[in-house]
């Protein structure tokens, strides 16, 4: 599976995750996205299946500030857009926060649950707190990698205390 990133350039530049992936050749900086290319959209109205994999030969990361977000996605980019399902941030920023993730925390979780787990694991190694990503999300990250459709993500957060159970 192919690393790129869409860099928009809206954060400190020294702690950009996109830009040290591509610095260490683990993701390639793109200008534009393609057709075949799972884009990572916090807003996409479907979340990312394990199947997912056999529709697109890359994960693409938009990488952008959090506070600007909202206004980024609102641009369209070519790709297959998905959204994680919930995932705790382990950079420092961020640190336990729900889906606050930075790039590369969101790329390797795609990966994961697409089924890269190595791959996954060999991006978070660049980062000194990469291994508090996938501490704080294994096994969310096991189950989201085996389930079959969406619907199976609610019982899953329940399980996990994520959600109150509905009534």
């Amino acid at each position: 599976m192919n690393i790129q990133v869409f860099m928009l350039k809206q954060d400190d530049p020294k702690k950009c995750t996109a830009a040290k992936l591509v610095k260490f050749g683990l993701a390639r900086g793109v200008s534009k996205t393609q057709s075949n290319t799972i884009i990572l959209d916090p807003f996409a109205p479907k979340t990312i299946l394990r199947q997912d994999a056999a529709i697109a030969k890359s994960i693409t990361g938009i990488d952008c500030s959090w506070n600007l977000a909202e206004s980024a996605f609102t641009r369209r980019f070519s790709g297959i857009p998905r959204k994680l399902p919930p995932l705790f941030a382990g950079n420092p920023v961020n640190y336990s926060k729900l889906n606050k993730l930075t790039t590369v925390e969101a790329i390797a979780g795609a990966a994961f649950i697409l089924g890269y787990a190595q791959l996954a694991i060999d991006l978070l190694d660049k980062f000194n707190w990469g291994h508090t990503f996938y501490e704080l999300n294994e096994d969310l990250l096991k189950d989201y990698s085996e389930i079959k459709s969406e619907r199976e993500i609610e019982p899953l957060l329940v399980e996990y205390g994520l959600v109150d159970k509905k009534y």
